[in-house]
């Protein structure tokens, strides 16, 4: 195991937008503080991610204090977004799941929409204690997840990334990497730990709070999106899929459930306990 570390800490204030780093994070039974509480549907209630588009990797948003936050986007005027009255709920479809949240203002909906030239809705969630569970087959009784994929976390590791990018250098689209780690959204990403161990880990320590490790995380085509121009390629997908297939699945990273609460740091030592 060697020396594992924390390298670096990544929250996501809106579903789909670009990450805000962090040099410390506060870990709830549902996720770092802030991430994924909030997220765009479309006019048949389906979120909406950089998958249908691409354009949202351009998009951030910034905390406020209060839990409200600050839009903004190319060619757009910043907005700043109240957290909604409790009140009327909508329901979402995210991937098959029903998830109710809370509509925000309509000010916030005409940005959405103007920015992505669709009718779109920013939605916020109101109580990730009770909204959501994770995904059943891999969860245990009372977890549950913002409007992240499927699980609260997701981890990733600096070794695995360079092992990927050095299968990619000897593919057929070279020319695309070696990518960025943005490319896989993560929450947490480590270092000192050899490529792919992470693989057979199934509960760690950051600092001095605990971690399950769920499942590897299967990836899908946002990772072909390059988060600083939001245009396609096809890897990593294409490396994935003839080096890192499992089952059905193109895997890079593993989901995380908090097993205790508490306060991560850039610089945490990171153990494997099982």
């Amino acid at each position: 195991m060697g020396n594992t570390q924390l390298l670096s800490i990544h929250v996501h204030p809106v579903k789909a937008f670009r990450a805000v780093p962090l040099r410390e994070a506060d870990v709830e039974p549902w996720g770092l503080t802030g991430d994924r509480r909030w997220a765009l549907v479309d006019d048949g209630g389906k979120v909406v991610t950089q998958r249908q588009q691409p354009r949202l990797a351009l998009a951030a948003a910034e905390f406020m204090p209060g839990g409200g936050i600050v839009l903004s986007a190319p060619g757009t005027d910043p907005l700043t977004v109240a957290v909604p009255e409790p009140g009327e709920t909508v329901t979402l479809d995210l991937f098959g799941d029903k998830v109710e949240g809370v509509p925000a203002d309509a000010a916030a909906h005409a940005w959405c929409s103007e920015y992505l030239g669709a009718p779109t809705r920013l939605v916020h969630m109101d109580d990730p204690a009770t909204r959501r569970p994770v995904e059943l087959e891999y969860a245990l009784p009372g977890e549950t997840v913002t409007f992240a994929d499927g699980y609260p976390l997701l981890l990733t590791s600096v070794a695995s990334l360079d092992a990927l990018n050095s299968l990619i250098a000897e593919g057929d689209h070279a020319s695309e990497g070696p990518l960025p780690m943005n490319r896989f959204r993560p929450n947490v990403v480590v270092g000192g730990a050899e490529a792919w161990a992470e693989d057979d880990w199934s509960l760690i320590a950051i600092g001095d709070v605990t971690f399950r490790v769920a499942k590897m995380c299967g990836r899908c085509v946002v990772t072909t999106t390059d988060q600083d121009r939001a245009v396609r390629g096809k890897e990593p997908l294409h490396s994935l899929g003839r080096h890192r297939r499992f089952g059905s699945k193109l895997v890079f990273g593993q989901n995380l459930v908090p097993r205790s609460p508490g306060t991560i740091r850039v610089g945490d030592p990171v153990t494997v306990l099982e």
